[in-house]
Protein backbone atom coordinates (compact mmCIF):
# COMPACT_ATOMS: atom_id res chain seq x y z
CA UNK A 1 0.00 0.00 0.00
CA UNK A 2 1.26 3.30 -0.81
CA UNK A 3 1.28 5.98 1.92
CA UNK A 4 -1.55 5.86 4.27
CA UNK A 5 -4.37 8.52 3.73
CA UNK A 6 -3.60 9.17 7.71
CA UNK A 7 -0.34 9.97 7.48
CA UNK A 8 -0.77 13.55 6.87
CA UNK A 9 -2.86 13.90 9.68
CA UNK A 10 -0.28 12.34 12.41
CA UNK A 11 1.93 14.46 14.75
CA UNK A 12 5.71 13.04 14.57
CA UNK A 13 4.64 12.20 18.66
CA UNK A 14 2.07 10.13 16.99
CA UNK A 15 4.27 7.83 14.32
CA UNK A 16 6.65 7.16 17.36
CA UNK A 17 3.86 6.23 19.57
CA UNK A 18 2.29 4.06 17.69
CA UNK A 19 5.49 2.36 16.44
CA UNK A 20 7.06 2.32 20.15
CA UNK A 21 3.79 0.71 21.52
CA UNK A 22 3.89 -1.68 18.65
CA UNK A 23 0.47 -0.86 17.34
CA UNK A 24 -1.04 -1.62 13.43
CA UNK A 25 0.66 -5.08 13.63
CA UNK A 26 -1.07 -6.98 10.36
CA UNK A 27 -3.55 -9.80 11.34
CA UNK A 28 -4.18 -11.26 8.14
CA UNK A 29 -7.48 -12.46 6.78
CA UNK A 30 -9.28 -15.48 8.06
CA UNK A 31 -10.40 -17.89 6.15
CA UNK A 32 -14.27 -17.75 6.07
CA UNK A 33 -15.11 -14.19 5.26
CA UNK A 34 -17.93 -12.13 4.91
CA UNK A 35 -18.25 -9.10 3.21
CA UNK A 36 -20.21 -6.21 4.92
CA UNK A 37 -21.38 -3.09 2.91
CA UNK A 38 -22.81 -1.11 5.90
CA UNK A 39 -25.76 1.78 4.78
CA UNK A 40 -24.59 2.38 1.31
CA UNK A 41 -28.23 3.78 0.23
CA UNK A 42 -29.52 6.97 -1.58
CA UNK A 43 -29.61 8.72 1.97
CA UNK A 44 -26.15 8.87 2.52
CA UNK A 45 -25.02 8.75 -1.22
CA UNK A 46 -27.60 11.12 -2.65
CA UNK A 47 -28.90 10.19 -6.11
CA UNK A 48 -25.99 10.80 -7.97
CA UNK A 49 -22.36 12.32 -7.73
CA UNK A 50 -22.52 15.59 -6.87
CA UNK A 51 -20.56 18.11 -4.53
CA UNK A 52 -21.51 17.20 -0.90
CA UNK A 53 -22.83 20.77 -0.16
CA UNK A 54 -25.14 20.71 -3.17
CA UNK A 55 -26.37 16.66 -2.13
CA UNK A 56 -27.10 17.71 0.95
CA UNK A 57 -29.62 20.53 0.50
CA UNK A 58 -31.76 17.65 -0.51
CA UNK A 59 -30.28 14.52 1.60
CA UNK A 60 -29.06 15.84 4.89
CA UNK A 61 -26.66 12.83 5.45
CA UNK A 62 -25.13 12.07 2.32
CA UNK A 63 -21.14 12.15 1.61
CA UNK A 64 -21.85 13.33 -1.68
CA UNK A 65 -19.82 12.22 -4.75
CA UNK A 66 -16.82 10.36 -2.68
CA UNK A 67 -19.78 7.82 -2.12
CA UNK A 68 -20.17 7.09 -5.52
CA UNK A 69 -16.44 6.53 -6.04
CA UNK A 70 -16.46 3.86 -3.67
CA UNK A 71 -19.67 2.34 -5.37
CA UNK A 72 -17.39 1.20 -7.71
CA UNK A 73 -14.28 -0.18 -5.86
CA UNK A 74 -17.92 -2.07 -3.73
CA UNK A 75 -19.12 -3.32 -7.13
CA UNK A 76 -15.69 -5.21 -7.93
CA UNK A 77 -15.91 -6.70 -4.32
CA UNK A 78 -19.19 -7.64 -4.23
CA UNK A 79 -18.19 -9.01 -8.29
CA UNK A 80 -15.41 -10.61 -6.44
CA UNK A 81 -17.39 -12.65 -3.15
CA UNK A 82 -20.39 -13.62 -5.49
CA UNK A 83 -17.59 -15.38 -8.01
CA UNK A 84 -16.56 -17.22 -4.93
CA UNK A 85 -19.51 -17.84 -3.37
CA UNK A 86 -18.87 -15.80 -0.08
CA UNK A 87 -21.18 -14.24 2.13
CA UNK A 88 -22.55 -10.56 0.94
CA UNK A 89 -24.05 -9.42 3.92
CA UNK A 90 -26.08 -5.59 3.73
CA UNK A 91 -26.91 -3.23 6.26
CA UNK A 92 -29.14 -0.57 6.17
CA UNK A 93 -31.76 1.72 8.06
CA UNK A 94 -36.13 1.48 8.73
CA UNK A 95 -38.02 4.13 11.22
CA UNK A 96 -41.64 5.18 12.12
CA UNK A 97 -42.59 7.65 9.32
CA UNK A 98 -43.19 9.91 12.66
CA UNK A 99 -39.67 9.52 13.53
CA UNK A 100 -40.18 8.50 16.94
CA UNK A 101 -37.92 5.33 17.14
CA UNK A 102 -35.78 7.46 16.39
CA UNK A 103 -34.86 8.09 20.16
CA UNK A 104 -31.15 9.14 20.56
CA UNK A 105 -30.53 10.13 16.85
CA UNK A 106 -32.41 13.47 17.55
CA UNK A 107 -30.55 14.81 19.96
CA UNK A 108 -27.70 15.52 18.00
CA UNK A 109 -28.80 16.80 14.90
CA UNK A 110 -30.69 19.93 14.15
CA UNK A 111 -32.60 18.73 10.94
CA UNK A 112 -33.62 15.39 12.55
CA UNK A 113 -37.22 16.65 12.23
CA UNK A 114 -37.49 17.26 8.91
CA UNK A 115 -40.37 16.00 6.89
CA UNK A 116 -40.22 14.53 4.50
CA UNK A 117 -36.74 13.36 5.16
CA UNK A 118 -35.45 14.30 1.56
CA UNK A 119 -37.03 17.05 -0.65
CA UNK A 120 -37.41 16.72 -4.66
CA UNK A 121 -37.17 13.11 -4.60
CA UNK A 122 -38.77 10.00 -5.27
CA UNK A 123 -36.89 7.04 -3.60
CA UNK A 124 -36.59 6.09 0.05
CA UNK A 125 -33.69 6.78 2.01
CA UNK A 126 -32.86 3.36 2.69
CA UNK A 127 -33.04 1.48 -0.78
CA UNK A 128 -29.31 0.20 -1.18
CA UNK A 129 -28.28 2.03 -4.17
CA UNK A 130 -29.37 0.21 -7.79
CA UNK A 131 -25.87 0.41 -8.73
CA UNK A 132 -25.20 -2.87 -5.74
CA UNK A 133 -28.38 -3.57 -5.50
CA UNK A 134 -28.57 -7.06 -3.64
CA UNK A 135 -28.67 -10.02 -5.72
CA UNK A 136 -31.00 -13.32 -4.47
CA UNK A 137 -28.59 -15.22 -2.00
CA UNK A 138 -27.34 -11.45 -0.80
CA UNK A 139 -28.45 -11.21 3.04
CA UNK A 140 -29.84 -8.21 3.97
CA UNK A 141 -29.65 -6.61 7.92
CA UNK A 142 -32.25 -3.92 8.87
CA UNK A 143 -30.80 -1.46 11.72
CA UNK A 144 -31.58 1.13 13.91
CA UNK A 145 -28.05 2.35 15.76
CA UNK A 146 -24.72 2.52 13.99
CA UNK A 147 -23.46 -0.94 14.74
CA UNK A 148 -24.78 -3.46 12.24
CA UNK A 149 -24.64 -6.11 15.00
CA UNK A 150 -26.29 -3.34 17.99
CA UNK A 151 -30.43 -4.86 17.80
CA UNK A 152 -29.91 -7.25 14.80
CA UNK A 153 -29.28 -10.77 13.79
CA UNK A 154 -25.98 -10.07 12.31
CA UNK A 155 -24.05 -12.21 14.44
CA UNK A 156 -26.42 -15.18 14.48
CA UNK A 157 -26.05 -15.21 10.55
CA UNK A 158 -22.61 -15.29 11.02
CA UNK A 159 -22.82 -18.00 13.85
CA UNK A 160 -24.76 -19.88 10.88
CA UNK A 161 -22.86 -19.46 8.14
CA UNK A 162 -19.79 -20.46 10.16
CA UNK A 163 -17.95 -17.27 9.29
CA UNK A 164 -14.62 -16.84 11.16
CA UNK A 165 -13.97 -13.24 9.65
CA UNK A 166 -15.38 -10.43 7.65
CA UNK A 167 -14.21 -7.35 5.48
CA UNK A 168 -16.10 -3.73 5.75
CA UNK A 169 -16.88 -1.44 3.46
CA UNK A 170 -19.54 1.38 3.41
CA UNK A 171 -20.58 4.52 5.74
CA UNK A 172 -19.26 6.41 7.47
CA UNK A 173 -15.86 5.33 8.09
CA UNK A 174 -16.29 6.80 11.12
CA UNK A 175 -19.73 5.92 12.51
CA UNK A 176 -21.64 2.94 11.14
CA UNK A 177 -17.99 1.42 9.57
CA UNK A 178 -15.95 2.08 12.87
CA UNK A 179 -19.15 0.58 15.27
CA UNK A 180 -19.63 -2.36 13.47
CA UNK A 181 -15.86 -2.84 12.98
CA UNK A 182 -15.85 -2.89 16.61
CA UNK A 183 -18.37 -5.01 17.42
CA UNK A 184 -16.80 -7.42 15.38
CA UNK A 185 -13.70 -7.37 17.05
CA UNK A 186 -15.16 -7.80 20.40
CA UNK A 187 -16.86 -11.05 18.98
CA UNK A 188 -13.37 -12.04 17.74
CA UNK A 189 -13.48 -12.47 13.98
CA UNK A 190 -10.57 -11.13 11.81
CA UNK A 191 -11.70 -7.71 10.56
CA UNK A 192 -10.24 -5.73 7.49
CA UNK A 193 -11.46 -2.71 5.95
CA UNK A 194 -10.99 -2.10 2.34
CA UNK A 195 -10.02 1.21 2.60
CA UNK A 196 -11.42 2.85 -1.21
CA UNK A 197 -14.67 0.78 -0.40
CA UNK A 198 -15.14 2.87 2.64
CA UNK A 199 -16.52 6.80 2.85
CA UNK A 200 -17.71 9.16 5.04
CA UNK A 201 -18.54 13.18 4.60
CA UNK A 202 -15.67 14.42 6.72
CA UNK A 203 -12.11 14.04 5.21
CA UNK A 204 -10.66 14.18 8.33
CA UNK A 205 -12.77 11.79 10.46
CA UNK A 206 -12.54 9.52 7.66
CA UNK A 207 -8.51 9.56 7.87
CA UNK A 208 -8.59 9.31 11.06
CA UNK A 209 -10.91 6.67 12.30
CA UNK A 210 -9.13 4.58 9.35
CA UNK A 211 -5.79 5.15 11.13
CA UNK A 212 -7.09 4.48 14.93
CA UNK A 213 -9.35 1.03 13.55
CA UNK A 214 -5.64 0.01 11.51
CA UNK A 215 -3.88 0.76 14.82
CA UNK A 216 -6.24 -1.64 17.29
CA UNK A 217 -9.08 -3.46 15.82
CA UNK A 218 -8.63 -4.08 12.10
CA UNK A 219 -6.25 -4.32 9.04
CA UNK A 220 -7.44 -1.43 6.25
CA UNK A 221 -6.15 -2.90 2.63
CA UNK A 222 -6.62 -2.23 -0.42
CA UNK A 223 -9.38 -3.55 -2.61
CA UNK A 224 -6.98 -5.03 -4.81
CA UNK A 225 -5.42 -7.24 -1.95
CA UNK A 226 -9.49 -8.11 -0.72
CA UNK A 227 -9.52 -8.94 -4.06
CA UNK A 228 -6.49 -11.03 -4.25
CA UNK A 229 -7.55 -12.54 -1.25
CA UNK A 230 -11.10 -13.83 -2.74
CA UNK A 231 -9.42 -15.40 -5.39
CA UNK A 232 -7.26 -17.26 -3.51
CA UNK A 233 -10.29 -18.94 -1.09
CA UNK A 234 -11.24 -22.38 -2.59
CA UNK A 235 -15.07 -22.00 -4.23
CA UNK A 236 -18.07 -24.51 -2.30
CA UNK A 237 -16.75 -22.70 1.33
CA UNK A 238 -20.58 -21.72 2.08
CA UNK A 239 -24.03 -22.92 1.80
CA UNK A 240 -26.13 -19.52 1.08
CA UNK A 241 -29.18 -18.67 0.96
CA UNK A 242 -30.96 -19.56 -2.10
CA UNK A 243 -33.42 -16.59 -2.75
CA UNK A 244 -35.81 -15.93 -5.28
CA UNK A 245 -34.34 -13.93 -7.98
CA UNK A 246 -36.51 -10.63 -8.67
CA UNK A 247 -37.83 -11.04 -4.96
CA UNK A 248 -37.97 -7.37 -3.24
CA UNK A 249 -35.47 -7.80 -0.34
Amino acid sequence: MSEPIWTKFLTDRDKAVFKQAGYGAHQGFGKKPALLIIDVNYAFCGEQPEPILDSIKKWRNSCGEESWVSIGYIRKLIDGAHEKGLPVIYTTGFGRDDGWDAGSWSWKNSRNSERPRATGVNRDGNDIVDEIAPAAQDIVVRKQKPSGFFGTNMLSYLVLLGCDSVIVTGTTTSGCVRATVLDAFSNNFHVALAEEGCFDRSQASHAINLCDMHAKYADVVTTDQVLAYFASLPSGLFELPKGTPGARL
